[in-house]
């Protein structure tokens, strides 16, 4: 058995936590959001900050997993910049291209906003009328950016399993 070489082992890691990020985002979509979006607004807004809390905390294991896939993605761009050719060299950015932009970019554009605002409400002190109003700011946009996400995320591990298994 012949020892993968770093650029397969960077490719690996980079398929490994796109899929793992990307199961992240899935599982909003279709348990976390569903479920919390059965509750009354304030019950809504409320939950959603305290799920959200545990990540803004820094969360090591979602930290690890979430920025390690930025990076491996990254480095494996430039690694294979110099080891691929052709198709595989196409896929490869295209992979990366749509991770960075369609799965992080949104992230950090859209999703992590809407959180933060949501961190800064008092929901406590917000009355039936504006805690409608405030859940309607954030959740339609928020479940919509994070099925483009899930999406595009899955696009992007598939694309980067393929590299595996035909380099």
């Amino acid at each position: 058995m012949s020892t993968p070489d770093v650029f397969q082992v960077v490719l690996g890691l980079a398929a490994f936590l796109c899929t793992l990020a990307t199961g992240l985002v899935l599982i909003f979509a279709i348990v976390v959001m569903p479920g919390l979006g059965t509750l009354g607004d304030h019950a809504f807004l409320q939950a959603f900050q305290v799920i959200d809390r545990v990540i803004q905390r820094n969360q090591p294991v979602f930290i690890a997993v979430w920025m390690g896939a930025v990076v491996a993605v990254l480095l494996s761009a430039v690694i294979g910049f110099n080891r691929l050719e052709g198709a595989a060299w196409v896929v490869l950015l295209v992979a990366a291209l749509i991770y960075l932009f369609g799965v992080q970019l949104p992230t950090f554009a859209i999703n992590i906003p809407l959180n933060n605002r949501l961190q800064g409400l008092k929901i406590d002190a917000l009355d039936g009328e504006s805690a409608r109003l405030e859940r309607q700011i954030f959740e339609p946009r928020w479940n919509r950016w994070n099925l483009i996400r899930t999406i595009l995320g899955a696009i992007t591990s598939i694309l980067l399993i393929y590299l595996l298994a035909v380099g």
